[in-house]
């Protein structure tokens, strides 16, 4: 992991469902994320990080905590109300990517950055196929080579042990974790510095679950791809995350190294999470 220049730069995002008033916009206290007084709700409450070169960071958090939340402000799935993020290998890291435009937003959710999501059916389209889902990411890059969208599609599903006679197969008819394996390919088809995986194990059965690390870890060891994947299993980002972040109400309140984290949390709602979660 290279710690000299972040991968992704993140400063006090701002996810708010209201208006806002002179009380809650002056940052005083809310009642778990929400305003007493105009009763808007701060989903992300300037939340601010860094993600490293090959580095996997952990976010962990309660449900409504803002963790998937900050994932889908990051690939542009939910509109922000304030706030930065820089790419390093966009416009040298200079520009803030959320005030460029639609186009350019596209471009680096399709060449910079890959999305895996809780439910296969957000990432995939379940009537196309598995071969045809990888093709469809390629082609929104601007690869237009038949040959080379297949081969590119063989590649990745053998990396994520889809079986290659199963890429004319539709998803709709694999298991859950065949679904995942097929949404990390699609994911990975260009070479993206940045994988956002959002609770990717939730539903999977127990020997599931460990295929799906499992292959997440090699190929982040094997293309030193830097990632940040929720989850509120602990268990699962002991085994995947450097770094851990901790969310509640829409704000981190304590990160480190994971080891760190979750063996001498500092933090009394930390050290609440790991008592009942491990």
């Amino acid at each position: 992991m290279n710690t000299a220049n972040p991968v992704l730069r993140v400063r006090d995002l701002i996810v708010r469902f209201g208006e806002g008033c002179n009380y809650c916009l002056q940052g005083a206290a809310l009642e778990k994320g929400r305003c007493p007084y105009c009763h808007s709700v701060w989903a992300l409450n300037k939340v601010s990080l860094d993600l490293y070169k090959g580095e996997i960071l952990g976010i962990v958090g309660e449900s409504g905590s803002g963790k998937s939340t900050l994932l889908r402000a990051l690939y542009f799935d939910r509109e922000i109300t304030g706030g930065e993020a820089y790419i390093s290998e966009y416009k040298d890291g200079e520009k803030n990517i959320f005030e460029i435009s639609n186009q350019q937003k596209r471009y680096i959710r399709n060449q910079k950055m890959g999305m895996v999501y809780q439910n296969p059916i957000m990432g995939l389209r379940m009537n196309f196929s598995s071969g045809g889902n990888v093709a469809e990411k390629l082609i929104a890059a601007g690869i237009r080579n038949a040959g080379s969208m297949t081969e590119r599609a063989k590649y990745l599903l053998n990396h994520v042990e889809v079986p290659i006679n199963r890429i004319k197969e539709e998803p709709k008819n694999f298991s859950g974790g065949m679904q995942q394996r097929v949404q990390i390919s699609k994911a990975l088809a260009n070479n993206p510095s940045i994988l956002l995986l959002d609770e990717v194990t939730t539903g999977l059965d127990l020997s599931v679950q460990a295929r799906v690390l499992d292959l997440i870890k090699r190929i982040q060891q094997e293309l030193g791809i830097s990632m940040i994947v929720v989850s509120h299993d602990l268990s699962v980002i002991r085994m995947m995350a450097d770094r851990t972040v901790v969310m509640l109400e829409g704000r981190i309140i304590e990160e480190g190294l994971t080891d760190q984290i979750l063996e001498d949390p500092i933090h009394e709602y930390t050290q609440i999470l790991v008592h009942s979660l491990l």
